[in-house]
């Protein structure tokens, strides 16, 4: 038992990981189809969903700084913190596409090459990040610290390089938003 808390069983929250780990993604796509018809287009969000992801980066390197330094309460709340930006990035990210057209990369040459395979492992790793994000929370709420641990090594990376891919991949595509 770690800090006089009950391990509690993480096993019971599997089927919710699942669900969540297959609908996110699906809904998602769904959605991205979806045009809402006389609705003004919200361009003005593809900077504000970046920042989130830009802070969600930084966000998650602090709260590793603060587990590494025993802050457990202050790594908590960053990580729910992250967890919440997370949401609120998708959010504005299916209602950006839910009114706009989607935009077209104009770089040519190499760039267009690098553009394309940051985008790829971007939109590959987010929808493999969900159930490593799901799982690493419950063990943490569940204080099963030990699993926690190691499924954290495997889920930070995946989880840094979505959030600052998402940023890469906006500032490459920015100057040809309309």
């Amino acid at each position: 038992m770690d800090n006089g808390k009950q391990i509690l069983d993480d096993k019971k929250y599997n089927r919710i990981i699942v669900i969540l780990s297959i609908l996110i993604p699906v809904v998602v796509a769904i959605l991205f189809g979806v045009k809402i018809p006389n609705v003004a287009p919200l361009s003005f969000l593809p900077p504000i969903y970046a920042t989130i992801n830009g802070l969600t980066a930084v966000i998650l390197v602090v709260a590793l700084v603060a587990i590494k330094n025993k802050k457990m309460v202050l790594h908590e709340n960053l990580m729910t913190t992250a967890i919440g930006c997370s949401v609120v990035f998708l959010v504005m990210y299916v209602a950006y596409h839910m009114t706009s057209d989607s935009t077209k990369f104009g770089g040519e040459g190499i760039i267009k090459y690098v553009y394309y395979f940051i985008l790829l492992t971007h939109i590959l790793l987010s929808i493999i990040v969900i159930p490593f994000v799901l799982i690493t929370y419950v063990r943490a709420i569940t204080n099963n610290i030990e699993k926690h641990k190691k499924i954290a090594k495997i889920t930070f990376p995946l989880w840094l390089y979505v959030a600052v891919s998402g940023v890469i991949v906006y500032v490459l595509i920015s100057p040809y938003y309309v």
